[in-house]
């Protein structure tokens, strides 16, 4: 395996540690995903920019004490390497009960990793919702 095929899919595992972290609905889970010591930001669907690690931590407590079950199939995966800089772009298939009601839904999200000691760890989330068409168009 090369180099840029090995970063590829130590980003791709990132990003797969991210998806269970948010289907676990455990915020130290979701912690250990993130780089906390470093400016990080966060969009969830029709939320306002969250900057920094406290608000970006506040906004998943306040997500997952809303949550009582979710489940993501994620398709169209894209990684982009650049450095210790490296990007994620995918559709997120999501399934949740959301105050006692099931939903699915179809998100874009862009996901963005910096390279740490520790690893792959995300810096940047960006989930906007789709409300119809296809992932290509």
């Amino acid at each position: 395996m090369s180099s840029l095929e090995n970063q590829e899919f130590e980003i791709e595992q990132a990003n797969e540690r991210f998806y269970r972290a948010f289907e676990s609905l455990d915020i130290h889970q979701m912690e250990s995903v993130w780089a906390t010591d470093v400016p990080v930001k966060c969009v969830h669907p029709g939320w306002d920019l969250r900057s920094g690690w406290p608000a970006v931590r506040d906004s998943w407590v306040l997500v997952f004490n809303h949550t009582t079950g979710i489940r993501f199939e994620v398709t169209d995966v894209d990684i982009v390497v650049n450095g210790d800089l490296a990007w994620v772009t995918c559709m997120e298939h999501v399934r949740m009960v959301n105050n006692g009601e099931s939903q699915q839904s179809r998100i874009l999200a862009t996901n963005l990793f910096l390279r740490r000691p520790k690893g792959w760890l995300m810096v940047h989330h960006h989930g906007s919702p789709v409300f119809s068409g296809t992932a290509d168009q």
